[in-house]
């Protein structure tokens, strides 16, 4: 089974992959098109250069890969993907291979947490808008994706989990709730930069507290995120 899960930055998403790979039946692969995406892109993010070249460039290369057999002989491909990414001109077919599952989260919150690491971020940096495209394609396609929204896991993971695996189809394991300290072997090499937070964590943190109150240009990229977000939000999936 291949799993493409699609988040902007920000988002629980590595913490979700380390759950996934805690089963012990899973492979993970962490931001496959990442040097793609900086090599077409262009943008300056933190260690760019030792990321592409870490990376494949070549998207086609990449999407043969997670499309092709699982790694590791494991039962279950986790991949773990940022929206915006997948730029304009990048084969989008393969999606139809895969189960889609898109994890989401309050624009509010991604952008008061990213903001800190890079400044002045633009719309497309944080995904909202690529992620309400790719999951209309892929509901056009009839294929039903699975929204999950990133505050409902911190409430209550466990049920949320449950929730999560049984929409996927496979059993849900206590061991998903829980991982060792120091980051994972399938890193990408930006970890550093990006993941000191979860490599102190052993699991999911608790609630989050309220939304931050953002102003000026904040506000108003706040507000153009929203409608991307809230049409998502209206498919999350619920704890049982």
């Amino acid at each position: 089974m291949r799993i493409a899960v699609w988040s902007g930055p920000r988002n629980l998403s590595t913490a979700m992959m380390y759950s996934f790979a805690a089963r012990g039946d899973v492979a993970v692969w962490d931001e496959p098109l990442y040097s793609a995406y900086l090599t077409r892109t262009g943008l300056k993010h933190p260690m760019r250069d030792e990321i592409i070249a870490a990376g494949e460039p070549d998207p086609a290369r990449v999407i043969a890969r997670l499309t092709g057999p699982v790694p590791g002989g494991k039962d279950i491909f986790y991949q773990k993907h940022m929206c915006q990414h997948m730029l304009e001109g990048i084969d989008r077919g393969w999606l139809r291979e895969v189960t889609n599952v898109f994890l989401i989260r309050h624009p509010a919150r991604v952008l008061a947490s990213f903001a800190a690491k890079r400044e002045n971020p633009g719309l497309d940096e944080l995904g909202f808008r690529q992620q309400g495209e790719l999951f209309e394609m892929v509901a056009a396609w009839g294929q039903g994706p699975v929204v999950i929204d990133s505050a409902d896991i911190r409430a209550a993971p466990g049920p949320m989990l449950r929730a999560l695996c049984a929409a996927l189809g496979i059993d849900f394991r206590d061991a998903m709730l829980h991982w060792p300290a120091g980051g994972h072997r399938d890193d990408g090499v930006w970890a550093p930069v990006w993941y000191a937070s979860v490599h102190r964590s052993t699991g999911f943190a608790g609630a989050e507290p309220p939304l931050p109150a953002l102003g000026g240009a904040q506000a108003g990229m706040v507000a153009r995120a929203l409608p991307y977000y809230e049409s998502l939000a209206a498919h999350r999936l619920r704890a049982n």
